[in-house]
C-alpha cells in the first residue's frame, strides 16, 4: 500500500533519487515538422504538456512563451514557438476533443500561449485540481511527483535561455521530463482512485520535520 501525504515536506526532496525522461526527444523548428508531429500526436488518447519561457530578470517585463512540450509515454516533441509561432496545427491539437491534454498550472500555460494566438483550449485536465481527489493539497510539480512516486524532478534548467539558437541536451531533457511526468501522474492518480491502494497521512506544519526524517 502506498503512503501519501496531504503536504509533502520540500526538505525531503534533497534525499530523493532523480527522475528523468529517457525516451525520444524530437525538436520541432518548422511549421512542416509541426504538422507531421501533430498528425502523430493526435493518434493518442492523452498527452502530457508543458511550456517554457525565457526568464526575464527585469520587473514587469515578460518574454513570449518559447517552447511547447507535448509528450506521449515514450516520445516528447519540443515545439520551438520562438521560431514557428503557434501555427494552426498546434491550435488544432490544443482544441482537439478526441485527445486529452494533461498538465499542471495550465491556466498560466493557456494565458501565455494565447498571447501568441487566441484560442479556446478544450479536453484538458489540470493536475492541481485532479490530485485533490486523493486528498493531496500540494500544488507544485516537484512535490506532487515526489509524493506519488518517491523521485525528484530537477529544476536546474528552469531559468536558462529557452530562446537560444540551439537547446542544450540538459534543457531538452528537462523540458521533456516536465511534460512526461504530467502524463505519469495522471495515470497513477487514476490507478489509485480505482484501487484505493493508498493511505493518506495528514501533515500539519508541526509534523513536517517528523515526516522528513521518517
Amino acid at each position: 500500500m502506498k503512503t501519501l501525504y496531504t503536504k509533502y515536506d520540500k526538505r525531503a526532496l534533497v534525499e530523493l533519487p532523480k527522475v528523468e525522461f529517457t525516451g525520444r526527444i524530437i525538436v520541432i523548428q518548422s511549421v512542416g515538422e509541426a504538422r507531421r508531429a501533430v498528425d502523430y500526436l493526435l493518434r493518442f488518447p492523452r498527452l502530457g504538456i508543458d511550456t517554457e519561457t525565457r526568464p526575464n530578470f527585469k520587473p514587469g517585463a515578460m518574454h513570449p512563451v518559447a517552447l511547447l512540450q507535448v509528450s506521449t509515454p515514450d516520445t516528447c516533441f519540443l515545439f520551438r514557438l520562438n521560431s514557428i509561432g503557434l501555427p494552426q496545427c498546434l491550435v488544432d491539437l490544443l482544441t482537439s476533443t478526441s485527445t486529452q491534454k494533461i498538465g499542471l498550472s495550465l491556466h498560466d500555460d493557456w494565458a501565455q500561449l494565447r498571447r501568441r494566438v487566441e484560442f479556446e483550449p478544450v479536453n484538458y485536465v489540470e493536475l492541481q485540481d485532479y490530485v485533490k481527489r486523493l486528498g493531496i493539497e500540494d500544488m507544485s510539480l516537484q512535490k506532487l511527483y515526489a509524493n506519488l512516486f518517491g523521485y525528484k524532478i530537477s529544476k536546474t534548467q528552469r531559468l536558462t535561455n529557452w530562446e537560444a539558437d540551439v537547446l542544450t541536451e540538459p534543457q531538452k531533457r528537462y523540458a521533456a521530463t516536465d511534460a512526461w511526468t504530467c502524463l505519469q501522474m495522471f495515470d497513477e492518480i487514476n490507478r489509485l482512485l480505482t484501487t484505493r491502494d493508498f493511505r493518506l497521512v495528514r501533515v500539519e506544519p508541526k509534523t513536517e520535520e517528523a515526516q522528513r526524517s521518517s
